[in-house]
């Protein structure tokens, strides 16, 4: 593929629409996705019919709306272009299947948002995402709705909350005497993953059935040598990146920056900026491609949060902003953001939104996966806190504190030596540690896991800055001096929110005791964090703003709970399994034959040493004792947990289970150190890490 000319060659793109619409339908459909403006259903059938020509001519034979459910997965289901006219076969795609199809929503999580019985469900374009022809299909961006109108999927939730940011924004902006079409959140979600050789993979049970090890002993060499990070890619490597990247740019994504992380076998993709919309559907198709690409390569990609105890897992930075159609971004601090009264009021708002909503926003990444990650020392802490910087922190503190703002100097950066050239520095640092942290012209909110969809924390982000924004907008159009009235509001709400902001070590011993004192929550678990959703503040924010009804809200936090309960369920259900029909007899049959070694050496003479078997079988037999017995202890919690109260039984699974399962863990691995490798039945870590040249 050459490029630019190829780029996005499989996508009905704005190049492609110029040239293959009506000069007028054209124009109507732009406006519908550059301004909002609501969707002529008249131009469908045009659009329909230009879309399948093109669509044909790329060796499409199907089409399909491709949406979100709940499942936090895409679903698709593929119609062919083909239809009867006369005795012939014509290839047809009407106005009305482009833009409305009809999908059997009973099986898709509801949260009880909907009756069993109630079946039907509505897939509806959305036009502001460009369709692609992918694998002899024809795949068109739609949100999902049931028949009595609640959404049930990520999307429709997602250009709600776009569209109450715009609205709000669009408010401030006017008071500044700022006019555009449209404000739009702006998304860059950096992609973290591991590969490993498909055929260790496939002999992991834990890998196949959950995504991550339930087992696995530390290896020798993990990322002490901190050497994998930016270090030179593989062989096989390379080539899958390279694969990757001209598999990705054909589908017009933005693929731009490629590395090792932190921990072996671990690597980062990262795209450019899009709206946040276009980023969530293209982050989901990335996901996907990436797998089926390993694949060719007889890789496996694992896009777990924590596929290997013991080295860093994978998150999925969310860098996030807000623009205007003529190209203003809200949170660029211009050279001088301490005058810069539109940015600062745009700030506060931020910080405002974070604060007060810290709960939602914590419980917008909670998941099974992620529970590894956070707080760990390899990510952000589970407290929610915005960092500033040196420079905005300098400024934020002379407004809580009532003293003059000294301005920070921003040295040019040198090695010392005439032959290196001068390099322009940042007026701030970066921290990896915070979860919230403003990088330069951007919030990056660090919490999101590798697997998770960033829809659901975008919703929050956007409607609760949305929020903000509304309230700053009501007392500002009633200010007889715009200038004053903002001072007055971001001095007041930087003051009542300073607790939030924390520009210092995320991973500090200290840091919870004082997150604690500043009245700042630390849920570390699903379980813990997602009852917050439930409470009427976090609720009637989404309904203000017009992003969730009140029924909707609570059927997601719901599904949150529920799918959290069911993924750890399926997990302990794998160790069980694993430990009784593959480890436990494993290691007895290895204290087996060290025990006849050791007889065999004695009936030759009872003098020969044998201390060391001896030790090895005593404590190989006590472990595997113990294990036998935290399984049945295990299997017991898991039959007591009702899964109808899903509230009690996710803090089962949390406070009872998980437990109980690192238990059993601690004691496996420890007697994979012990049995000999030709007993082990499982690749190791080394087999698993390693095995990619």
């Amino acid at each position: 593929m050459a490029l630019p000319q190829d780029f996005g060659e499989n996508v009905f793109n704005d190049q492609v629409q110029k040239e293959t619409l009506p000069s007028e339908v054209y124009k109507a459909l732009r406006a519908t996705i550059e301004a909002g403006k609501q969707l002529d259903v008249s131009i469908a059938g045009t659009v329909a019919s230009a879309m399948k020509k093109w669509a044909v001519s790329k060796g499409a034979t199907h089409y399909t709306h491709w949406f979100q459910p709940l499942t936090g997965l895409t679903a698709e289901k593929h119609d062919s272009f083909i239809e009867p006219e006369g005795d012939r076969a014509i290839m047809r795609l009407s106005g009305k299947s482009l833009t409305v199809g009809e999908a059997d929503a009973s099986s898709f999580p509801s949260g009880g948002s909907r009756v069993t019985y109630m079946a039907r469900g509505y897939t509806a374009w959305d036009p502001t995402s460009p369709a692609f022809v992918k694998e002899g299909t024809l795949y068109i961006p739609t949100v999902f709705v049931s028949y009595t109108g609640e959404t049930l999927d990520k999307k429709s939730p997602l250009l709600r909350s776009m569209n109450a940011i715009d609205k709000q924004a669009k408010r401030i902006l006017a008071l500044f005497d700022i006019r555009c079409k449209k404000v739009a959140t702006t998304v860059g979600p950096e992609q973290e993953y591991f590969l490993i050789d498909e055929d260790e993979y496939l002999k992991r049970k834990d890998l196949r059935l959950t995504g991550r090890t339930l087992f696995g002993a530390p290896v020798s060499r993990g990322q002490e040598l901190e050497d994998h990070y930016f270090g030179v890619l593989r062989p096989r490597i390379v080539e899958f990146m390279h694969d990757l990247d001209k598999e990705l740019w054909s589908y017009g994504i933005y693929s731009k920056t490629k590395h090792n992380e932190v921990a072996p076998a671990q690597h980062e993709m990262a795209p450019v900026f899009n709206t946040a919309n276009i980023s969530v559907d293209t982050n989901m198709l990335t996901m996907e491609i990436m797998k089926k690409v390993a694949q060719r390569h007889h890789l496996a990609c694992l896009l777990h949060e924590k596929p290997f105890e013991g080295i860093n897992g994978s998150g999925k930075h969310n860098n996030w902003s807000m623009s205007t159609d003529g190209g203003l971004n809200l949170l660029d601090p211009g050279p001088n953001p301490e005058s810069n009264t539109l940015f600062k009021l745009v700030l506060t708002a931020v910080i405002k939104a974070v604060d007060e909503y810290q709960g939602i926003l914590r419980a917008s990444v909670a998941s099974a996966g992620n529970d590894h990650r956070l707080g760990a020392n390899e990510a952000p802490p589970a407290i929610i806190s915005v960092y500033l910087g040196d420079q905005l922190g300098a400024i934020v503190d002379s407004i809580v504190k009532g003293v003059d703002y000294v301005p920070v100097e921003v040295a040019e950066g040198s090695i010392g030596v005439p032959e290196s050239p001068i390099f322009p520095k940042d007026a701030t640092d970066r921290n990896r540690t915070s979860p919230f942290a403003f990088t330069g012209n951007k919030f990056e909110f660090r919490m999101p896991g590798s697997q998770a969809n960033v829809a659901d924390a975008n919703i929050v982000l956007n409607t609760i800055v949305a929020d903000a924004f509304a309230q700053f907008a009501d007392e500002l159009e009633k200010a007889n001096d715009v200038k004053k009235g903002a001072d007055k509001i971001i001095s007041r709400e930087l003051k009542a929110h300073y607790r939030i902001i924390f520009n210092l070590d995320g991973y500090g011993p200290g840091w919870e005791e004082e997150a604690a004192k500043r009245g700042l929550l630390n849920n570390k678990n699903t379980a813990d964090a997602v009852p917050v959703c439930f409470e009427e503040g976090n609720i009637d924010v989404f309904v203000r703003q017009g992003v969730y009804t009140r029924e909707e809200a609570i059927a997601r936090a719901d599904i949150q709970l529920e799918n959290y309960s069911k993924t750890i369920n399926i997990e302990a259900l794998t160790m069980l399994e694993m430990v009784k029909r593959d480890i436990i007899p494993a290691v007895s049959d290895y204290v087996a034959e060290l025990c006849t070694n050791v007889a065999a050496k004695q009936a030759v003479n009872e003098a020969l040493p044998c201390t060391g078997e001896k030790k090895t079988i005593t404590t190989l037999a006590t472990l595997n004792d113990e294990v036998s017995s935290l399984a049945e202890k295990l299997e017991d919690l898991l039959s007591a947990a009702d899964m109808k109260d899903i509230a009690a039984c996710s803090r089962t699974m949390a406070h009872k289970v998980v437990p109980m399962m690192r238990e059993i863990r601690t004691r496996v691995d420890k007697m994979e150190t012990l049995t000999s490798s030709d007993y082990w039945p499982y690749p190791s870590y080394f087999d698993l890490l390693y095995s990619v040249n």
